[in-house]
């Protein structure tokens, strides 16, 4: 769902820093309420020709709550630790990514501040993902996946 935000942004004319962004996620949240997001996301799911659409991003009870006005819906946490977040995160090399820890902190603190650890507390499944290569992980999560359209 960050990519809806990012395309907001751009709209804005705003250069897609991790504060910007985290700002403009607020901003959006703030005028238009806690499902503000996922309703960005809604015209990209009715217009899509499969029947099953992944979501990745989701933050909130809130954006759940929206989302399922439109179909049946699955969450899947995916788990790591702190440290392992962050190299992903450095990995990943994306503009908006935090590039130091205190970043990372910060980010961290609001994403929680908008609900992420009670969506994780609520989802349908996990993955753990401390010792997985992305090819392991893409795997077992199509694996789960696959599992709940059987």
């Amino acid at each position: 769902m960050g990519n809806v935000v990012r395309a907001e942004a751009k709209k804005r004319n705003l250069e897609p820093t991790s504060l910007n962004l985290g700002k403009l996620m607020i901003e959006l949240r703030e005028k238009n309420g806690p499902g503000a997001i996922a309703h960005l996301v809604i015209p990209e799911i009715e217009n899509s020709k499969s029947n099953v659409v992944i979501i990745d991003g989701v933050r909130s009870n809130a954006e759940i709550d929206v989302l399922k006005k439109y179909g049946t819906v699955k969450l899947l946490a995916i788990h790591a630790s702190i440290d392992r977040r962050f190299e992903f995160l450095q990995q990943r090399g994306r503009s908006d990514d935090p590039k130091t820890k205190e970043n990372f902190e910060e980010r961290d603190t609001r994403e929680l501040g908008v609900g992420i650890s009670n969506s994780i507390a609520l989802s349908d499944d996990a993955i753990t993902n401390n010792n997985k290569t992305k090819e392991e992980l893409i795997e077992a999560t199509f694996r789960k996946i696959q599992s709940w359209l059987e």
